[in-house]
């Protein structure tokens, strides 16, 4: 009888180390190899461009280097600047500080109310974020894109519209540069300050993953879309940036199905 309690015991542990290596392997499996990545057919409809760098591997895959080089106005994607600074030199207290509607009737009913720094972030309501500007300053505001190296740091187009298709322009790979500094927090801000932010930029939270991101449009013409952010998934985080000759809610749409077919989003 020992004998064969023995053999059984021997069978047992064999097979839990054997399950071990074979959901190591799996899991492994799991990490998606960014060179191997085809997005082609999402980009059918319109000219665009789609980074995406594996954060625990440093790797980057680009789709459309020639457009990843090209600096455009950084729209809405400007307001994760706005509010570190913001936040850094005390412009606005916390994620929770209010300023009241001035009564202007604005692009979308979800503006035309009192909102805080971040529902503004989350509605995009740029009223808020204009406020917050010309709270910082064109003193404050020039010395710290010039720290950030951010895109062509030009502020020349006014306090209150300068990112807005005006004189401020950033690359999709520069994008990337300084989303990489906030996810590591890098950036020369307070740690607490950049956990704000990075809180405040969050759009979905699965079982398996959580999306941070910010869209960007140009509102004259629906001509240049952003949606730039991270996700941080079970077997790894990655940096995106999407960038398009259309809208922000186009280049989200389009980032969100490649995070999909790739399984970095599951439901």
């Amino acid at each position: 009888m020992k004998k064969w309690t023995y053999v059984v015991l021997v069978l047992s542990i064999a097979g839990i180390v054997g399950f071990s290596v074979y959901a190591s392997s799996s899991a492994h499996e799991k990490h998606l190899n960014v060179s191997q990545m085809k997005v082609d057919n999402e980009f059918k409809d319109t000219d665009g461009t789609f980074i995406l760098h594996d954060v625990q591997k440093d790797k980057t895959f680009i789709y459309n280097r020639k457009r990843a080089n090209k600096r455009q106005t950084p729209q809405s994607t400007f307001k994760i600047v706005n509010a570190l600074i913001g936040l850094q030199v005390k412009a606005v207290r916390d994620e929770y500080d209010v300023k009241r509607w001035d009564g202007v009737k604005r692009e979308f009913d979800s503006w035309n109310r009192d909102h805080t720094l971040g529902s503004a972030m989350r509605e995009s309501a740029i009223w808020y974020y204009q406020e917050l500007a010309r709270d910082i300053g064109e003193k404050r505001m020039k010395v710290w894109l010039h720290t950030l190296s951010y895109g062509n740091e030009d502020i020349s187009g006014g306090i209150g519209q300068f990112w807005l298709q005006s004189s401020l322009a950033i690359s999709p790979l520069e994008q990337e540069a300084f989303l990489k500094k906030l996810f590591h927090e890098t950036l020369p801000f307070d740690q607490s300050v950049m956990k704000t932010v990075k809180r405040m930029m969050i759009q979905e939270e699965g079982d398996h993953y959580t999306l941070y991101g910010k869209t960007g449009t140009r509102l004259t013409d629906m001509g240049l879309g952003w949606f730039v952010g991270f996700i941080k998934t079970e077997h790894g985080s990655y940096i995106f940036v999407t960038n398009v000759d259309d809208s922000g809610t186009k280049a989200k749409n389009i980032t969100v199905n490649i995070l999909k077919k790739y399984g970095l989003i599951t439901s």
